[in-house]
């Protein structure tokens, strides 16, 4: 999958002109993209249209305009895009109750190296997360991580055919797995092209 370039990119005023139309396409996007792990745990899968709408957004909010500014956001975001033997996405942990979540965080130390994607017949791939910056410290885990996960080609071509893909946590205060979706498989593996 290619990265975005500046010429992918809306000005801020035809921007403003199109966001509500291109808010609604990638908000329906990301439905299937969305994968719930847990109560509190959920994966958001990333490509090429959900980076280019944070760009546009952060760019819109930042009021950013300059050439350096754009080029920023873009080297920012761009290592958040599939390029074809990998899936990428934020891992979030949730909880509304600050208290609960700071006990949660504290109990989920090394959480990030325990989720994995597998694809049926195949090994787990475990989570290679925070490539940009360590997240956690001895006493708790961040609630946003990010996170990369790579595919041999038996794996993916299995995926391209049809196996289920599973995902889960392998975490000693956190063990779950489910089986995504239909319509969750078709667009993940629309990431290995």
């Amino acid at each position: 999958m290619a990265m975005l370039t500046r010429d992918d990119l809306m000005s801020l005023e035809e921007y403003a002109k199109q966001r509500k139309d291109f808010r609604a396409k990638v908000l329906e996007h990301k439905k299937p993209r969305k994968v719930i792990l847990s109560d509190h745990a959920t994966l958001y899968f990333e490509d090429k249209l959900t980076m280019q709408y944070q760009i546009q957004e952060m760019l819109r909010v930042e009021r950013i305009f300059e050439q350096e500014g754009i080029q920023d956001e873009l080297d920012a975001y761009n290592p958040l895009i599939p390029d074809g033997s990998n899936l990428k996405a934020t891992f979030m942990i949730e909880y509304e109750d600050e208290a609960e979540r700071k006990k949660a965080l504290a109990q989920l130390i090394g959480v990030e190296d325990k989720v994995w994607v597998q694809v049926e017949g195949h090994d787990k791939a475990y989570a290679i997360a925070d490539e940009d910056m360590e997240r956690e410290d001895e006493s708790k885990t961040s609630s946003v991580h990010f996170m990369r996960f790579e595919f041999t080609p038996p794996m993916i071509d299995a995926a391209k055919n049809g196996a289920a893909i599973n995902m889960g946590v392998d975490h000693e205060n956190l063990t779950t797995s489910i089986t995504v979706s239909d319509d969750t498989r078709k667009a993940l593996v629309a990431d290995f092209q």
